[in-house]
C-alpha cells in the first residue's frame, strides 16, 4: 500500500461539526486552533527570553502596537488594529505594561495616548532579535520565500474578515 492509497481522515477538533460542505473549513479551524496556541506560547517564551516574565500574549501583542512607527496610541487604536472587540482586556494589559515601565501614557483633551517608554523600545528590540534568532531562522527550513507568506498573510486577512461577518450575522439569529 502506497501513501497515496490510504484513505484521508480530515484532522479536525471537533467531528460533529464536518459536514460535505464544510470539511475543509473544520481542518482549516483545527489549524488555526493549533497555529495560535502555538503563536501565544511562542511569544510568551520570546518575552521571557527578552527579559520580561510577566507578559501574557495579549500583552505582547499590545506593546508591540504601541511601539509600532513610534506614534502615541490611545485604546481604541490598539483594540481596531488588533481586531480586540472586548476594550477592556487591552485596558488591563495597557494598565500592567505601565506598571511594568514599559509603557507610559499621556492625557491628551479626554484621552490618554500611550507611548512605548525606553525599557519597551528596548524590550520590543531584545524581542525582535530574539524572534530572528528563534523563529525567523527555522522559517528557511521550509523554504518559504517572502512572496509566499504574504499570500498566506492576505488569505488570513481575508478569512478573518469572512469570520467577522459571519459573527456578526450569528448575534442577529
Amino acid at each position: 500500500m502506497t501513501p497515496s492509497d490510504v484513505p484521508t481522515v480530515p484532522i479536525v477538533s471537533s467531528s460533529h461539526l464536518v459536514s460535505e460542505k464544510g470539511g475543509a473549513l473544520s481542518e482549516y479551524e483545527f489549524g488555526l486552533i493549533i497555529a495560535n496556541n502555538a503563536f501565544n506560547r511562542w511569544m510568551m517564551h520570546c518575552a521571557r527570553a527578552s527579559g520580561v516574565d510577566a507578559l501574557a500574549p495579549l500583552d505582547v501583542l499590545v506593546v508591540h502596537n504601541i511601539n509600532h512607527r513610534d506614534r502615541a496610541k490611545r485604546v481604541a487604536d490598539i483594540c481596531f488594529v488588533l481586531n480586540v472587540e472586548d476594550t477592556h482586556t487591552v485596558t488591563y494589559s495597557v494598565k500592567k505594561l505601565v506598571k511594568l515601565g514599559l509603557v507610559s501614557g499621556t492625557k491628551k483633551g479626554k484621552e490618554i495616548f500611550y507611548a512605548t517608554s525606553d525599557e519597551g523600545r528596548a524590550f520590543c528590540e531584545r524581542y525582535k532579535d530574539n524572534r530572528e534568532r528563534c523563529l525567523v531562522n527555522s522559517l528557511k527550513q521550509l523554504n518559504l520565500d517572502q512572496d509566499t507568506l504574504t499570500q498566506l498573510a492576505a488569505t488570513l486577512r481575508t478569512l478573518s474578515g469572512i469570520y467577522d461577518q459571519a459573527s456578526r450575522a450569528a448575534a442577529s439569529l
